[in-house]
């Protein structure tokens, strides 16, 4: 039993069904017409020499190719595994040479960043997207027109095959390879739909990108599992997305709390028709009550907060529509198949009532581990139990709450940014002896980074430059947006820095 054959099956089922409509151009497709581009992305990829276990990325922004590669890959048993465009040279660099794919589709967008770490990575085939110029490169498009349509012959496989890898930035400052096997897509798709109450009348749209496990399995998945129908945006625009979740009547739809400040804020907002939608979710960071019963007053809307992590799927409890108003604030309860245990840190005893300890997880949904990395691997996932590194708390009912993060990570805008990654960036300007990053409100991305930073004795520096010597070294939203100068940094005996002293001195 394997999951590659997710797609042809509803293809055989429903092949009529339209079941992906692309924005950016128009077009409808339907199951059928979705299985037979898989079919002939897995089929040229084959004849381009990709094999079983080989991974195979993409650096683009959404779009159909994403579909094609995520459930066309399985089928010849190699690996799916995109890469987040937002990253620089040095990131992607890193990560590239972690993962060594066989293959790399890219955009014209993103030739230049490709071109600029050509001669440090070692990729056997370059693809282009969309007219991109690669050296050496092959057309994807043409290509893919031109190959045989039939069901590739599928290799041995099972529950445990790797079927992609999505990397997630590392504590340590390196990005992790989080292996999701065909157990993990399969049972986040059953658990989603049944847990949420998905049917085959369910459309979807998908704003969020397709790098993310938040775009691949909030709901594209489960969506197309059940039957029902995914409207994919190449990007994000607050209007345009709002008046196509009234044109398409799209029923459950899945933002970042950034995204329903944005459509809050929008000047099309108060005109929309929620009528047709089932239930909005937020997700990727925690959601301010404020914010949800806002929408609730305006629009009437069931509005509700999700939990999920890379390594163990994008949908881990869910609630009745009932209960999303007493219980705002909570994420839910576990969803279907799955186990859940709030822990103490130091003892790993359970935790009383309403007491905080740290989240750990355990079912068919939770990952294999991480890319040649087996160290991770047994720090995070101990006799079946995934530690996931946030705090949360359950109270008398049985709903959980997220309180915190035992792990060192600030969300902005749905990005998870590592204090750890940008720390080390920032300590390699020649004037900082030392810098720590938190996490500062705001109230569009939620929370932003602050640097706290303490430099050499002797030496000079400004916030724009330390901003300018972050640029090229770390994506844009990981940069913090604020820079201070101190004297010091409170320090435990351990030589830890108390990063609640630090938001208790700088952030009111």
């Amino acid at each position: 039993m394997h999951a590659a054959d997710l797609l042809s099956k509803r293809a055989e089922l429903t092949p009529d069904r339209i079941g992906l409509v692309e924005l950016e151009t128009g077009e409808r497709f339907t199951y059928d017409q979705l299985n037979e581009r898989a079919n002939r992305a897995a089929n040229i990829l084959c004849e381009l020499g990709v094999q079983p276990g080989d991974r195979v990325s993409i650096l683009a922004r959404n779009s159909i190719v994403y579909i094609d590669l995520f459930y066309g890959l399985p089928k010849i048993g190699a690996i799916f595994a995109p890469f987040n465009w937002r990253l620089t040279a040095r990131e992607l660099s890193y990560m590239i040479n972690d993962l060594e794919p066989k293959a790399l589709l890219v955009e014209p967008e993103f030739v230049p960043v490709v071109a600029e770490i050509g001669a440090d990575i070692c990729v056997e085939r370059l693809i282009g997207l969309r007219g991109a110029q690669l050296p050496g490169g092959v057309a994807y498009e043409s290509g893919l027109a031109q190959t045989a349509v039939v069901e590739p012959e599928r290799p041995p496989m099972d529950l445990e095959t790797p079927y992609c890898i999505l990397y997630t930035s590392g504590t340590t400052g390196n990005p992790k390879g989080a292996i999701l096997p065909h157990r993990q897509i399969l049972f986040n798709a059953i658990n989603t739909v049944v847990s949420w109450g998905l049917t085959e009348k369910d459309v979807s749209p998908v704003y969020t990108p397709l790098f993310h496990a938040g775009g691949l399995f909030a709901f594209l998945t489960p969506i197309l599992y059940v039957g029902g129908r995914i409207i994919l945006a190449r990007d994000f625009d607050p209007a345009a997305s709002l008046r196509w979740i009234v044109e398409e009547k799209c029923t459950v739809i899945l933002g970042v709390p950034t995204l329903f400040q944005m459509w809050l804020d929008s000047n099309y907002f108060d005109e929309v028709d929620f009528s047709h939608v089932h239930f909005f979710i937020s997700g990727g960071a925690a959601c301010p009550p404020a914010l949800m019963n806002t929408w609730r007053e305006k629009k009437g809307v069931i509005f509700r907060q999700g939990y999920g992590l890379t390594e163990v799927g994008a949908n881990c409890f869910s609630m009745t529509d009932e209960d999303s108003v007493p219980k705002t604030g909570s994420v839910g309860k576990p969803i279907f198949h799955s186990e859940m245990r709030i822990a103490n840190p130091d003892t790993g005893a359970d935790v009383p009532v309403d007491e905080p300890g740290e989240l750990l997880i355990r079912g068919p949904h939770v990952c294999s581990g991480y890319w040649r990395n087996p160290t991770a691997t047994a720090e995070a996932i101990v006799d079946g139990w995934f530690h996931t590194g946030d705090m949360a708390h359950m109270d008398a009912d049985g709903f959980y709450y997220i309180d915190g993060r035992y792990k060192d990570m600030i969300k902005s805008g749905g990005e998870n940014i590592y204090a750890a990654e940008v720390e080390a960036v920032v300590r390699e300007h020649p004037a900082v002896k030392d810098a720590a990053l938190i996490g500062k409100p705001d109230q569009v991305w939620g929370e932003v980074g602050l640097m706290v930073v303490v430099l050499e004795v002797g030496c000079q520096t400004s916030e724009e430059e330390l901003r300018t010597h972050c640029q090229g070294k770390l994506a844009r939203y990981k940069i913090p947006k604020e820079f201070i100068l101190a004297a010091n940094l409170p320090y435990t005996a351990y030589g830890k820095v108390e990063k609640i002293k630090l938001k208790e001195r700088y952030i009111k």
